[in-house]
C-alpha cells in the first residue's frame, strides 16, 4: 500500500469479509483475530483483484516496511529528515543498516539510495506538475542543497531538465508502486 486511498481500499476489502482490522498503515495490516488458512487464501484472492498482495515472509515484510518508510518520508513528510535515512530505517526496523541494505539490494535489484532518489524525483515531478512552487522552493522542500543539484539528479533519472519536463504535455508521473 502506497497511499491513503490504498489503505482505504484494503480496509474496505477486509471488512467485506467480516474481518476486523485493528491497525492499517502503509504496507501493514493487523487484524483482531488470526485468519485460518482458508480465510487467508480467500482474502488473498480478493485483494489481488484490486491490485494488492499479501506478503507473508519475513524478508518481504522488511522490504515493504523499508519502501513504506521511504514513501512516507518523501511524499508525506516532504523529505524533512531529522537524521540520515540509514539511521531512520535502522531504528524503525530494528536491524543493522548493512543488513537492510544488502537485503534490499538482493531482493529488489537496486540500492536503497537509488530507490530513495527515484521516490524523490517522483515527488519533484508531482510538484512540477502542480505548478505551485518555484524550482528553488521545490529544491528547498525536498532537502536538496541547491537547484543545480536537483536539476542534475532530475536529468540523470528522467533524461529531462525540470523546466523541459514541466513544459511537455505527456503522461509525466508513475504510480508510486511502479517506481
Amino acid at each position: 500500500m502506497v497511499c491513503n486511498r490504498c489503505i482505504l481500499v484494503v480496509k474496505n476489502e477486509i471488512e467485506k469479509f467480516g474481518f476486523e482490522p485493528l491497525h492499517i498503515i502503509l504496507g501493514e495490516v493487523l487484524l483482531k483475530n488470526e485468519l485460518s488458512k482458508e480465510e487467508k487464501e480467500m482474502l488473498k484472492k480478493q485483494l489481488e483483484t484490486v491490485g494488492f498482495e499479501i506478503i507473508d515472509d519475513k524478508k518481504s515484510r522488511i522490504i515493504e516496511k523499508m519502501k513504506s518508510s521511504i514513501i512516507e518520508i518523501v511524499h508525506q513528510q516532504n523529505n524533512k529528515l531529522k537524521s540520515n535515512l540509514s539511521d531512520i530505517l535502522s531504528n524503525k526496523l530494528h536491524h543493522d543498516y548493512t543488513y537492510l541494505s544488502n537485503l534490499f539490494s538482493e531482493v529488489e535489484g537496486t540500492t536503497i539510495e537509488k530507490y530513495f532518489i527515484s521516490q524523490k524525483i517522483e515527488r519533484v515531478k508531482e510538484l512540477l506538475v502542480y505548478d505551485e512552487l518555484s524550482l528553488n522552493e521545490i529544491a528547498e522542500n525536498m532537502n536538496y542543497s541547491s537547484v543545480a543539484y536537483l536539476s542534475n539528479q532530475f536529468k540523470k533519472v528522467t533524461g529531462f531538465t525540470p523546466s523541459y519536463f514541466k513544459s511537455i504535455k505527456i503522461e509525466k508521473r508513475k504510480a508510486l508502486d511502479k517506481v
